[in-house]
């Protein structure tokens, strides 16, 4: 008998940065598979337009918490609203992203990229991980990005909060496995996302740029088969051929060179 997404992980995802590009499609394919959603992201409205229309799509249950991740007391705010709920499924997706000479940007903005995207995954993980303990179920995915494979310059910052987010989910694959935690280190690439469009970037044929229904769907059928995954098949060659293949500092170079032909020039 096969067992449903739902019997399988629990009643509730929880996902940050669920008001658009990612965030949005983990949660329409989560409703999709069975599973009520709480949505949490900085826009109100977004996320109450996004929460109506999926409860009317998918006949679920929803919840919004608008809510600035890089805050102090979001665990609070968040348990303010998840205490009564049991999260069977959670998506660490929300992230900052900022392309630039790493002294480009303020103390201030590397901070609140730092916060966002390891401090509210580590506090979130943590939190709804040791509640899954206790019940024996559950399941995680810790969006990371092919920038955690090795040095990128421009996105310096980025990159290592990404490395971070891989790291852990792929550890906490191994150790929450025995107590029935499905956990995901996830690689989407280029994605149809709004920062996507949003930068502009000058993409060449060789770049595979996905679309954001196909890769939210790799990343869901990847958990509880691999401890991480890279979507797209001509991503994850090229992350083999950059990261396994050549010498670190070849593979760092040609990073950069990329990143100026795509977002630069940087001055």
């Amino acid at each position: 008998m096969t067992t449903s997404f739902k019997d399988k992980y629990g009643k509730w995802a929880l996902i940050t940065g669920a008001s658009k590009g990612l965030g949005l499609e983990f949660a329409y394919q989560c409703a999709d598979r069975g599973l009520n959603v709480v949505l949490v992201a900085r826009s109100a409205e977004l996320l109450n337009e996004e929460a109506e229309r999926i409860n009317t799509t998918y006949g679920v249950e929803t919840a919004t918490i608008p809510l600035d991740l890089s805050r102090e007391d979001i665990l609070d705010v968040i348990t303010s609203v998840t205490d009564s709920l049991e999260i069977g499924m959670l998506i660490n997706n929300a992230g900052v992203e900022k392309v630039g000479p790493f002294l480009s940007h303020t103390l201030e903005q590397q901070l609140t990229q730092l916060n966002v995207n390891v401090r509210a995954a580590l506090i979130l993980s943590y939190h709804f991980g040791g509640k899954m303990a206790e019940r024996k179920r559950g399941g995680m995915i810790f969006l990371s990005s092919g920038s955690a494979m090795g040095g990128a310059p421009y996105v310096a910052n980025y990159a290592g909060t990404k490395a971070y987010n891989l790291i852990l989910a792929e550890s906490l694959w191994y150790e929450l496995k025995k107590s029935g935690i499905d956990v995901l280190g996830f690689m989407p690439g280029m994605t149809k996302t709004p920062g996507l469009l949003d930068n502009q970037p000058k993409l060449n044929s060789m770049v595979q740029v996905m679309e954001v229904d196909k890769t939210v769907a790799e990343a869901l059928d990847k958990l509880g088969k691999n401890p991480s995954w890279i979507a797209g098949s001509r991503n994850r060659f090229s992350l083999l051929f950059t990261g396994k293949l050549c010498k670190r500092a070849w593979a760092i170079r040609m990073v950069g060179k990329s990143m100026e032909n795509i977002f630069g020039p940087f001055d």
